[in-house]
């Protein structure tokens, strides 16, 4: 299984300190450098600026909403990411979060399935710079984009619900799956992404795992992850994902413990079909170096594993 390190922007972070995250993660050996899209710096943007300030590491971006993005633009801004991180773009999208969509942005997000098939019916075409004719229920392009110096992304989509995790095993080169621990993973999310992938001619698609992760012994490790995800867990989607696991709160899937015990919870989610996980760190009260330790003991498990 791939390690990768989740890039935080919070707390208003300047950008040089932001792209700095990404140059660390690489100097440290991780796979692969995830960061997120909210309401601070555009993600594909930071991809692009980290894909001149780093030669190796995978760079993904957890996720891209793509309702306020028409697909021709979306494949634009990807491939110039691209381009900057010679090759190394991982393009995660998702359809993100009526609180997000619907109230904050003010647009109709009520048919996601819908509309993520649309936004698949297209992108991977327009991502290997065809022509695409479509006339579809919400999307209407007559269009190529003349970008012959990149090569299309993997697409990774997001995904929880039964249906959203059947179209990205059959359509999707990646799954990206938040929160779900091992219960929620092998009894309900990799058997809908298996369902979908038998549908698809091509090989399996990844299988992302994030979860906020912590090296530490303190008994406060899982109120750490509660106060970090206390906003997010309260959205409907993740709110469901922790009922399915039998968690009551994101705390009670955080991986936290010594190094034996944090590596044996990796190697069991990986024994599942896991191919990638994107680690989140969260700091513990009493235990000032729990951020700089995990991610210390991460780096020498995806090292190992190169």
């Amino acid at each position: 299984m791939r390690i990768g390190l989740y890039i935080s922007t919070a707390g208003n972070a300047p950008l040089d300190a932001v792209i700095r995250r990404f140059e660390t993660a690489e100097a440290l050996g991780f796979d692969t450098a995830w960061v997120g899209h909210t309401f601070d710096w555009d993600a594909l943007g930071l991809l692009a600026l980290a894909g001149r300030a780093t030669q190796r590491i995978e760079l993904g971006s957890w996720v891209v909403p793509t309702f306020p993005r028409h697909p021709l633009a979306l494949a634009q801004q990807a491939l110039t990411v691209q381009r900057a991180a010679a090759g190394r773009l991982a393009l995660g999208i998702g359809v993100s979060h009526t609180a997000v969509v619907g109230k904050r942005m003010g647009l109709d997000d009520r048919r996601p399935l819908r509309h993520m098939r649309g936004v698949l019916d297209v992108l991977p075409d327009l991502l290997r710079g065809e022509r695409v004719d479509y006339r579809g229920e919400t999307l209407r392009i007559s269009a190529a984009l003349e970008t012959g110096e990149a090569t299309a992304p993997p697409v990774v989509l997001a995904a929880l619900g039964p249906r959203m995790l059947e179209l990205a095993g059959e359509r999707a080169d990646g799954v990206a799956i938040w929160l779900g621990g091992p219960k929620f993973l092998e009894q309900f999310a990799l058997p809908h992404i298996e369902r979908g992938a038998a549908r698809r001619d091509t090989g399996a698609p990844r299988v992302l795992s994030g979860l906020p992760i912590c090296v530490t012994h303190s008994p406060a490790a899982r109120d750490g992850a509660d106060r970090l995800l206390a906003l997010s867990a309260k959205l409907p989607a993740y709110r469901r994902v922790l009922e399915r696991e039998g968690a009551t709160s994101p705390g009670a899937v955080a991986i936290a413990g010594d190094e034996s015990s944090v590596a044996r919870r990796l190697e069991a989610i990986a024994a599942l079909g896991v191919t990638d996980f994107n680690a989140v760190l969260f700091p513990v009260d009493g235990d000032p170096e729990a951020e700089s330790r995990t991610r210390d003991f991460l780096a020498t498990l995806s090292i190992g594993a190169a």
